[in-house]
């Protein structure tokens, strides 16, 4: 990468390149049918897909398109990924950041009052320290707004909140709107918005799972994780079409992945299924 701050853009870029692996596997192509049906070629999606180079904004949109995913969430993701992989956040705020790490810091009180050398500052001096202070607020506003629009519309807009306290992003689904998706895209799997029903499962390869559940997007999905490649995860209830999710490669292997959702407050029934891989007869089921 070329600019990118340690932590946050890392997670934007291999957040994008997880979602683009799970629609890849929705698609059922393999990475030489996908070079056939795109413009980009066998390699360039190897390195999309496992984070090592940023895919361009088209291919998103056209594996968006194959897969029957609406684009514009991912779309958001891109455009914050895109910021920080190319270090367009970073060029305002890191001279500023190397002038503060050559100066001492003088400026704190409560050491007897005012700095001593405070007044006898020149007017340069102070226009150049005030430029700094905007460069900084610069900067940050810069990432702030594009954190803000990756939030915006990864999620529909929601109910007002109380003033004096900000409001999450509503989720981008509720009940049978659901069905399908993705619980990380939709926002069912935030934070405070989301719980696990009954205990952690182990099976008999290592790997684990648990079922999950959003009250406020009244959906369920299944979380998997020390996974193998070609191992499957499966929920399902009596009254609606299974869910399913494949471990596609090593990527994935260190990874949660989740199922897609099965939307409704009804979850009577609701059954989840691991299948090994290449051994479809030792599936193990558990119901909830």
């Amino acid at each position: 990468m070329k600019g990118v701050a340690a932590g946050t853009a890392a997670l934007a870029c291999a957040r994008l390149a997880q979602e683009l692996r799970r629609l890849r596997v929705r698609t059922g192509l393999s990475m030489a049918a996908l070079a056939k049906e795109t413009a980009y070629s066998k390699s360039s999606w190897e390195r999309y897909l496992n984070g090592r180079q940023l895919a361009p904004r088209q291919a998103v949109e056209s594996l968006c398109a194959m897969a029957g995913e609406p684009p514009e969430r991912l779309v958001a993701l891109w455009e914050l990924a895109d910021l920080e992989w190319s270090g367009r956040a970073l060029k305002a705020a890191r001279p500023v950041a190397e002038g503060a790490v050559a100066q001492p810091d003088r400026n704190q009180l409560g050491e007897g009052g005012p700095p001593a050398d405070r007044a006898g500052q020149s007017l340069d001096g102070a226009v150049r320290t005030k430029l700094r202070v905007w460069a900084v607020v610069a900067a940050v506003c810069t990432v702030g707004l594009a954190t803000g629009v990756w939030l915006a519309l990864l999620s529909t807009t929601g109910a007002n909140e109380p003033a004096g306290r900000a409001a999450a992003p509503a989720p981008g689904c509720r009940a049978q709107t659901c069905t399908g998706k993705s619980p990380e895209l939709m926002g069912c799997g935030m934070p405070g918005r989301v719980q696990t029903l009954g205990p952690q499962r182990s099976t008999s390869t290592g790997a684990r799972f648990e079922i999950r559940y959003s009250a406020e997007c009244s959906a369920a999905w299944a979380r998997m994780w020390r996974s193998h490649a070609g191992d499957a995860l499966e929920v399902s209830v009596p009254s609606g079409r299974s869910q399913r999710v494949e471990v596609a490669d090593k990527y994935d292997e260190e990874s949660f992945l989740f199922t897609p959702m099965i939307g409704g407050r009804d979850l009577t029934g609701l059954q989840v299924c691991f299948e090994p891989a290449g051994n479809k007869r030792r599936e193990e089921c558990f119901r909830r």
